[in-house]
């Protein structure tokens, strides 16, 4: 999805430079609502005869503007499982507002209070068929395709939205029939959901596109530096996995996307994702996926 005077256009890639409009589809959100002609056909029609227009300074928007929902999976990467004390054996998730995704090219709008904030390169799903309680088997008939996300994250507001408490639980053993646990617990909302928080896009690969979603080289760059570099194969849970798990508990409507994980296997000189603090660095971050292109911020000081 590119913005032309002040208005949204589907676009279909031609090359590097180049896409053509794709006429009668007013976005990928009114396709998956089952408002809109044929998209292969339409997208078709486009790269034969539909207007070019040069993508050399494009304002991008995401290409799922209002997804009915954005799952993120938490901690998915098997390259470092020392990192990981103690977890559950299935794939956890969260919740990223639609209101935090920006399209390439636009500004990461940060303040000093935020505190530190660094990218999370991730391959994220497009569903493109609605479904509950998929089962693994059938889960890539639910896939429309695959984009890009920046899972932006602030570990400051993640610390200071983070509580130290005693949880109840029932104790049919005690007198007062409870006891109390120790718990840690944090809550998303800012320190994930922020405005700008959701860089997506700019392309969407369609499925057929990507035969193996689990064999794309995925690097995350940073004023032109590389800061990381990882392989989709090194996912803990597939996407199969993810989708099917996902819907066991919520229905997957045409739409929604799923984050899959942040790509961290190896750092250029040492560094990691965690120590680009865009809010003391500013600059460029870019995120780019084999097979399906760079999506590209720059950092916006308020």
């Amino acid at each position: 999805m590119i913005e032309i005077d002040g208005a949204a256009a589907l676009v279909v890639r031609v090359s590097d430079d180049e896409a053509a409009i794709v006429d009668g589809v007013a976005s990928l959100d009114h396709v998956f609502l089952g408002g809109e002609p044929d998209l292969e056909e339409a997208a078709a029609v486009a790269l034969e005869r539909g207007r070019r227009v040069s993508l050399e300074g494009a304002h991008w928007l995401p290409p799922v503007r209002r997804p009915p929902k954005i799952l993120c999976v938490a901690l998915n990467n098997s390259a470092n499982p020392d990192r990981i004390l103690s977890g559950p054996d299935t794939p956890a998730m969260f919740v990223k507002p639609s209101s935090s995704l920006v399209g390439s090219g636009r500004p990461i709008r940060l303040r000093e209070e935020m505190g530190r904030v660094h990218p999370e390169p991730e391959l994220a799903v497009v569903i493109g068929r609605s479904g509950s309680e998929i089962p693994v088997a059938d889960a890539y008939e639910h896939v429309f395709g695959y984009t890009i996300m920046n899972d932006l994250t602030s570990p400051t507001m993640r610390g200071e939205d983070t509580f130290h408490y005693r949880a109840i639980h029932p104790d049919p053993d005690a007198a007062d029939g409870i006891r109390y646990v120790e718990s840690w617990v944090s809550y998303p909302a800012r320190y994930k959901g922020t405005d700008t928080f959701g860089p997506l896009g700019p392309w969407v690969a369609t499925r057929d596109e990507i035969p193996d979603p689990h064999a794309l080289r995925i690097t995350c760059s940073h004023d032109g530096a590389l800061v990381t570099e990882d392989n989709t194969a090194n996912l803990r849970f597939s996407v199969a996995e993810v989708v099917s798990f996902a819907s066991q508990y919520m229905t997957l409507e045409a739409g929604d996307v799923i984050a899959m994980g942040t790509a961290l296997k190896r750092s250029a000189k040492g560094g990691a994702v965690q120590n680009v603090d865009l809010t003391r660095l500013g600059g460029v971050v870019e995120v780019a996926i084999e097979g399906i292109g760079t999506l590209s911020n720059p950092v916006e000081h308020r």
